[in-house]
């Protein structure tokens, strides 16, 4: 049985509808008995699929798992925009559904293939003169929200029904599912909204290791050093280099043995089996420097 607060590493969730992923963390602080618990990107209530929750000392690898792809597949509804831009929404428009070729759908696709900036959805959780954009929207404002820079690598169209068309994507950080139902059914000179979204990825943690929520019980955790394997470049480094790593002191490049050409990090170093830090490249010194280090699990004791 997990001791309390001592949950340590990555387990990748299929989450239900109708759950928020803050639901998803406080069954998990209570199940494994710790309040060091957090995720690596959000979902909606209504989206199902890949959570990624961050036990312990993994919660330092929030910043660098946030930032990596994640894959969707989604289907949007077209003739009614909801002022969430899903399916739990409110109706606020309504508006006929051309006759949608194929041609003129991948037409709308291949503009948002090629997409940059995104103007994220009126409820959002992105703040606005220090207040959350939902919470000025579900008052009746308009906050006014600025673009923000995306990419669009695979979108791709599943299914397509008169008024129903059905895509798979991989996107980056700080894209909406939601405004791409916005946008698309705008293209097609219509309005639409997101009625099922389904995260097939979160960066290198997919749906064949999820475990279907709920949990009766703990189970094992990822140990983080393995999951820094599967998520970063990764250097097994000697014991005075991982003493150094440890202290913040900066590690010259010739230490990390096995380093791919090029890389300036994020890098994770690891030591018998425990991961040290994460590196990154100093362009000045052209030294690697500490951007941050993990506490090792504590022993375990005899008999236990």
């Amino acid at each position: 049985m997990t001791k309390p607060g001592q949950a340590e590493g990555i387990l990748v969730v299929d989450k239900p509808p109708g759950l928020t992923s803050h639901d998803v963390v406080s069954q998990m602080r209570r199940l494994y008995r710790t309040r060091r618990v957090g995720h690596a990107g959000t979902l909606d209530p209504m989206a199902t699929g890949v959570l990624v929750l961050l036990f312990g000392e993994a919660t330092k690898l929030s910043s660098v798992l946030t930032t990596q792809s994640k894959e969707y597949e989604a289907t949007i509804e077209l003739g009614a925009e909801t002022d969430s831009l899903d399916q739990d929404g409110r109706v606020t428009l309504r508006r006929s559904v051309p006759e949608l070729t194929r041609e003129r759908v991948e037409g709308a696709l291949e503009l948002e293939r090629q997409r940059r900036l995104q103007v994220p959805p009126a409820i959002s959780a992105i703040k606005v003169d220090g207040e959350r954009a939902y919470a000025r929207a579900r008052r009746g404002e308009s906050p006014e929200l600025l673009a923000r820079t995306v990419s669009v690598s695979t979108l791709e169209l599943l299914d397509l029904q008169p008024s129903r068309l059905s895509v798979r994507l991989r996107v980056s950080k700080g894209y909406y599912v939601r405004a791409l139902a916005r946008d698309l059914a705008r293209e097609l000179d219509t309005v639409g909204h997101l009625s099922r979204l389904r995260r097939h990825e979160s960066g290198h943690f997919d749906l064949g290791m999820a475990t279907p929520l709920p949990l009766p019980e703990p189970v094992p955790l990822l140990p983080l050093a393995a999951a820094a394997r599967r998520s970063l470049p990764t250097v097994e480094v000697s014991q005075e280099t991982a003493r150094r790593a440890a202290f913040g002191q900066p590690i010259d490049a010739a230490e990390l043995t096995g380093l791919p050409p090029g890389v300036s990090g994020p890098v994770a170093v690891v030591h018998d089996s425990a991961l040290i830090a994460l590196l990154e490249l100093d362009t000045i010194t052209n030294y690697f420097r500490v951007l941050r280090g993990f506490v090792p699990p504590p022993a375990e004791e005899p008999g236990a």
